[in-house]
């Protein structure tokens, strides 16, 4: 390959090898690592999933961005680096506009949802694995924060497989952005959009598919059609690790205020909602943060296996 971005790729050798082979790899984000979790939960929890996605017979990709260089696939070492609460200041969260700035500094960076999506193209990686897409923030009318997630998913050719939108967002809103930008949004076994702690949300998916099989192959038919952009693959937290979603809702509210009286905005606002509604939950929105993760990953590694059995070129 000859792209002039390149250069800035570093793949491990599993994932080398395993795009030489043809096999199927699943990207994984690096935020949830430095960004979305505690330690140790969140390096824990990386390997996990990585683990999850092999079982199914595909290769793990988490991709971060280090000393300049877009590493497609990261060690232990990596991991453990990412996670340390003493290396938080020195870890950037990277989106779009964020990218060409930590990459030509030679810093480090930890992918958000739009800038593993962008990394994962550049890498010829159809499949990811992440929590929640971010998307349209309460009070969005007043304050314009919407994710850069959405703008991604209108444009690139990546398949996203999450437990929908985090509830900490305008789910509603975040539909009809979706909806204007053409990105379809598939329920999973479920005729409902879920809202991340929980399975619910009171809004609709466009469309529900049964099997990790029919998700491949509306895939294969959207990008062979030529229609260019994203597919929100919501997969349901797990019955068993789901939360009460008037329950939720009742700590995101205290939380969101909390956020307001203390000023925090941008890109600061979603960690410290996590954070606040872990506290306010007693640690339980963290588990059923990582349930749904690891639920995902088996959906995800699922469907990359199915896409590479179709034999057919998507990109």
């Amino acid at each position: 390959m000859d792209h002039a971005y390149n250069k800035w790729l570093y793949f491990s050798e599993e994932v080398q090898t395993a795009k030489a082979e043809g096999r199927p790899i699943v990207a994984l984000e690096s935020t949830i690592i430095s960004h979305g979790m505690p330690y140790p939960t969140n390096v824990e929890t990386a390997r996990e999933v990585e683990s999850i996605v092999r079982s199914h017979g595909a290769v793990p990709a988490t991709i971060a961005v280090l000393n300049g260089k877009i590493k497609i696939g990261l060690s232990d070492e990596d991991l453990e680096f990412l996670g340390r609460p003493s290396h938080h200041d020195n870890i950037l969260k990277v989106s779009r506009r964020d990218l060409p700035y930590v990459l030509s500094m030679g810093l480090h960076g930890a992918t958000t949802v739009a800038a593993t999506m962008i990394c994962a193209k550049l890498a010829g990686i159809e499949v990811f694995v992440t929590g929640g897409i971010g998307g349209v923030h309460r009070g969005a009318e007043h304050t314009m924060d919407i994710s850069a997630d959405l703008t991604e998913l209108a444009q690139t050719n990546v398949a996203v497989v999450c437990a929908g939108a985090k509830s900490i967002l305008d789910i509603g809103l975040t539909l009809e952005y979706l909806e204007t930008q053409g990105v379809p949004v598939i329920g999973y076994q479920t005729e409902e959009f879920p809202a991340f702690y929980s399975r619910t949300s009171g809004f609709s998916a466009n469309f529900s598919l049964q099997s990790p099989w029919e998700l491949a192959g509306f895939i294969r038919t959207k990008w062979s059609l030529g229609l260019d952009g994203g597919v929100v693959i919501a997969n349901p937290v797990p019955q068993e690790a789901s939360m009460n979603s008037l329950e939720i809702e009742q700590v995101i509210t205290q939380a969101l205020n909390e956020a307001t009286q203390l000023q925090i905005h941008g890109k600061a606002v979603t960690p410290f909602l996590l954070d606040k509604i872990k506290e306010l939950t007693g640690g339980k929105s963290l588990e059923t943060n990582v349930a749904l993760v690891k639920n995902n990953a088996h959906l995800g590694a699922q469907m990359a296996v199915h896409l590479v059995e179709s034999h057919l070129p998507l990109m």
